[in-house]
């Protein structure tokens, strides 16, 4: 795995390794990337089920601001202080180690870009947004990425619409804006 544009672009990131780890694959990153090309710098990002943070640290790495991360798992969040440190990006990193709505519930103010990437054998994604609507937290033009092994539910996007989905082998990224916005 490794940051694949921007400044530290061809940095080699350390993975954590298990059943349930499915890193975002370079090719789906990459043309992730160049459909938020426009929107990253100077963004303020989420990367709430971050893993090892290859997609915070990819927008850091590619202007972002600041970047959030949160995972459940202890072991996870070893390897990403272990990226976030050897990219130099300890000031504009904020790490937790909580269970995603405790984490939701300690954040404040608005992120551009937030990235939901659960588990594929629990549908968080669905409270998370739910959650995030409640409580406000994405900026008026700010995206939502939803990575699954299948669409965003079209009836539970709420205050939310889905304005791209993408498939890629068995992974679908869902693009999800504020209605109306």
């Amino acid at each position: 795995m490794r940051i694949i544009g921007g400044k530290h672009r061809g940095r080699i990131l350390a993975e954590f390794k298990g059943e349930e780890i499915r890193p975002t694959a370079d090719r789906v990153k990459e043309s992730l990337f160049n459909v938020l090309s426009r929107e990253i710098a100077g963004a303020r990002v989420l990367d709430l089920f971050c893993g090892s943070g290859a997609l915070g640290l990819e927008c850091l790495s590619r202007g972002a601001e600041e970047a959030v991360f949160n995972d459940f798992s202890k072991d996870s969040v070893a390897v990403l202080k272990a990226n976030i440190k050897k990219l130099g990006a300890e000031e504009n990193s904020t790490v937790y180690t909580l269970d995603y709505l405790a984490c939701l519930s300690r954040l404040s103010g608005k992120f551009d870009i937030i990235f939901l990437d659960p588990p594929y054998r629990f549908d968080y994604g669905v409270s998370a947004t739910e959650e995030i609507a409640r409580r406000s937290l994405l900026s008026d033009s700010g995206v939502i990425v939803y990575e699954r092994n299948a669409p965003f539910p079209e009836e539970k996007t709420g205050i939310f619409t889905v304005c791209d989905v993408r498939k890629y082998g068995k992974t679908y990224l869902s693009l999800l804006r504020l209605r109306g916005k």
